[in-house]
């Protein structure tokens, strides 16, 4: 544990590091709030940080940046991060008038998370498999076409367009999502394969077209990622870049990592923390939502390891308990 002297100079370095992006000096953190000392104090002082790992010195004649070690030490001494007016205006204006569709409620979700934090937003969707259907209808699109849309419990919609063998009129749609809302209301859409005949022709020739296009769920989880390019500018290497939006495009990654920060009781996991050599300049705030009393998926942000940790913090906490909130609601 850092003294109550130390802990302050090191807190105005990471606050001011994460603010301007450059090494910071001692007359700087002389003036800074909290700090009582005098700029030869500061020295004295930050070079003693240094050696204990907390800080590093770019240049011989530079100031100090924050380490590893010392970004965790900040982030463990913060108090409960609370988000500012502005900002939980804009998360409860975005809750109230965000309806419909799961899909786009989860990709708007990123939209807001990246916009309050300047950083790639992930939300990680809940498993599709266990959640039962709570409506079914097919719809005429066009005389030999249709579109069979199936509402789960969970608030998700799946769709799929039907191509019929020949024109079929609305009273035939009717019969057949009837028949198929009776075998398939409180059970998971894969019971679409054991649906049995309606002994209607006209009826099971849909229901047969229904089976062959509609898309089951699976357990793979839903991941939306937003504000990349946001997050990207935060990065001067040109590799460090390509190499983080690579890993942002391979949902399978995104999913274990933030499943791995989440099972190791984290919800910040700084450079090596996220065990991932690829993201060593990066940091990854991560909250669970629930549904129901439910853990169903996670939101975080990515970004920089000088990311603003108590913007994010509150941020990504406050949207994943309203996000949770939205879909108990259904």
């Amino acid at each position: 544990m850092l003294d109550e002297r130390k802990a302050s100079i090191l807190r105005a370095v990471v606050e001011e590091y994460i603010e301007t992006a450059l090494p910071v000096g001692s007359g700087h953190v002389a003036s800074a709030p909290g700090v009582s000392v005098s700029s030869a104090t500061v020295r004295n002082e930050m070079a003693a940080l240094e050696a204990e790992g907390y800080l590093a010195q770019p240049h011989t004649s530079a100031g100090r940046i924050p380490t590893e070690k010392g970004y965790r030490y900040f982030v463990d001494a913060l108090s409960q991060p609370v988000l500012d007016r502005s900002s939980a205006q804009q998360v409860r204006a975005f809750f109230d008038r965000t309806h419909g569709e799961i899909e786009q409620m989860l990709a708007a979700t990123t939209r807001l998370l990246s916009g309050l934090t300047d950083a790639a937003a992930v939300v990680v969707g809940p498993g599709r498999d266990p959640s039962p259907v709570r409506s079914v209808q097919i719809v005429a699109l066009a005389p030999s076409t249709a579109l069979f849309v199936a509402v789960l419990a969970d608030g998700g919609v799946e769709k799929a367009t039907i191509d019929l063998v020949a024109d079929v009129d609305e009273a035939i749609l009717d019969r057949a999502s009837q028949h198929l809302a009776g075998l398939l209301v409180g059970r998971p859409l894969a019971a679409l394969a054991d649906v049995t005949a309606a002994h209607d022709p006209a009826v099971d020739e849909v229901v047969g077209r229904v089976r062959l296009a509609a898309v089951a769920p699976t357990l793979d989880e839903h991941v939306f990622v937003g504000g990349a390019a946001r997050m990207a500018s935060s990065f001067e290497a040109v590799d460090t870049i390509r190499s983080v939006l690579s890993i942002l495009e391979e949902q399978l990654v995104v999913v274990s990592l933030l499943r791995d920060v989440v099972d190791r009781g984290l919800n910040v996991a700084i450079g090596s923390e996220t065990g991932m050599q690829t993201l060593a300049e990066c940091a990854l705030v991560v909250a669970p939502y629930t549904v129901d009393g439910e853990r169903v998926g996670t939101v975080g942000v990515l970004g920089p390891t000088r990311m603003n940790y108590p913007q994010a913090l509150a941020a990504v906490a406050v949207v994943g308990q309203r996000l949770g909130h939205r879909l108990s609601e259904g």
